[in-house]
């Protein structure tokens, strides 16, 4: 799969089959989507191509600050790689791109900038300036400039939007699995290892501090979980604390992770927290002993289930 940023770089020699959407979380409703524009694409001889944006468009137009989002663009990019598609567009979103008229748009991205001869939409799809313009109008410019257009029925967008909203609500409940059965794979956290106040080396667990910059990153809700991570071409496992730490008056919200058998500078890399399974929530303790017999069984807990098939 070839990322772009700039359409003026797209290769529009290469005639190209098209989905548009913000696409957060690539979840199993997606792949279905995903599948049937890869499959279209092999069978008519183009290039499955989606086009999506980013800012969110809800971040430019409400700047709105509380919005959640499955998927950094890193890891969006990253999830997609492997699943057979030619061409990621990443169009910059910006109120400049959304005030373009429906003519404009499918003129100068679709035609022009993708070469676009097929377009699978959903029904209640909208585009243009104020979202005036639905899958009718692009059936009509379909006839204009030679592209078919493939409406995704009712059925199958409900069950896209849904799986989505039930991810969110799953991972702010703590509910990891059925998010995880929703996305086909584990939720991600990824961000940069930071100095932390060494509390966790105090009590013969060390743990990486976790930065995520991505304000708009969903986190799950606070507490305890079973994770693992690639680090140097290696599957290292561990646990992660999403919390406060009550137990010694912390004020500040940290994710810090424990890998097991693991010692190595971590400090200033970049790394990726794929999220197993939930182990508890976070608890104030009476003493900071009675918190490592905590985590000693939490240890203990996380490798047992690790072990299972």
């Amino acid at each position: 799969m070839i990322t772009i940023q700039n359409i003026s770089k797209f290769d529009n020699q290469q005639p190209t089959a098209v989905t548009i959407g913000t696409f957060d979380g690539v979840h199993i409703g997606h792949r279905k989507l995903l599948d049937r524009l890869i499959n279209d694409a092999k069978l008519l001889n183009l290039k499955a191509t989606v086009l999506t944006f980013f800012p969110h468009p809800r971040m430019i137009l409400q700047q709105d600050a509380n919005i959640k989002l499955l998927n950094t663009i890193d890891e969006k990019i990253k999830i997609l790689e492997n699943i057979g598609l030619d061409y990621l567009m990443i169009y910059p979103f910006s109120k400049e791109f959304s005030r373009l008229s429906a003519t404009d748009f499918v003129e100068s991205i679709l035609v022009k900038g993708l070469a676009s001869k097929k377009i699978i939409i959903g029904y209640d799809h909208r585009f243009g300036r104020n979202r005036n313009a639905d899958i009718k109008d692009l059936i009509s410019f379909g006839k204009i400039y030679s592209f078919e257009v493939e409406e995704i029925p009712a059925q199958e967008i409900d069950e896209v939007s849904v799986s989505s909203t039930k991810i969110r609500k799953a991972l702010e409940e703590g509910d990891i699995t059925t998010a995880n059965a929703y996305l086909g794979y584990n939720y991600m956290l990824t961000g940069t290892v930071i100095h932390g106040k060494g509390l966790g080396k105090q009590l013969s667990f060390p743990t990486a501090n976790i930065h995520i910059e991505e304000n708009f990153k969903l986190i799950p809700l606070n507490g305890v979980y079973v994770v693992k991570s690639e680090i140097d071409n290696a599957t290292v496992y561990g646990m992660m604390n999403i919390g406060f730490n009550p137990t010694v008056s912390g004020k500040e919200k940290s994710i810090e992770v424990h890998f097991f058998d693991f010692d190595q500078d971590l400090y200033g890399k970049k790394i990726q927290i794929d999220i197993l399974e939930r182990l508890r929530d976070e608890h104030k303790f009476n003493s900071v002993e009675e918190l490592k017999k905590q985590l000693e069984q939490d240890k203990k807990t996380s490798l047992s289930l690790i072990a299972k098939p």
